[in-house]
């Protein structure tokens, strides 16, 4: 079992950067396909990025492309998102997920097992 905390949201202008944390508890974070998602209010969860165990792929979906980088640090035990030109569409809650299986359906929720409490990222126009 792993615990995992999120941390690094925050308020940020239109075109500003953050760089969201999750940090893992355990000594098996190696084995873990990690991923990010967000929720705003009244919309689903949705998929924003993904990594395999040793950071050698890494998945995106089209909406952060090109702004958001993945990356991790299993030395660590913790998992990275730097945002980069953020826009107001990207205000929503971010939450970190581990799948402790193949990760071959990493963009779905339900292919996860355990999930941190979530950091607000809140971007003004």
């Amino acid at each position: 079992q792993v615990q995992l905390v999120d941390s690094g949201g925050g308020l940020v202008q239109a075109g500003g950067s953050l760089r969201l944390s999750c940090a893992a508890s355990g000594r098996t974070f190696s084995t873990y396909f990690m991923g990010w998602f967000r929720q705003a209010p009244e919309k689903e969860r949705e998929f924003v990025a993904a990594i395999s165990w040793t950071g050698a792929r890494k998945y995106y979906a089209d909406s952060v492309k090109g702004r958001f980088t993945i990356s991790r640090d299993n030395a660590k035990n913790t998992v990275y998102l730097q945002m980069n030109s953020l826009k107001p569409e990207d205000t929503a809650v971010y939450y970190c997920a581990a799948d402790q299986g193949s990760g071959s359906n990493y963009a779905t929720p339900e292919e996860y097992d355990y999930w941190g409490q979530g950091t607000q990222v809140t971007v003004s126009s």
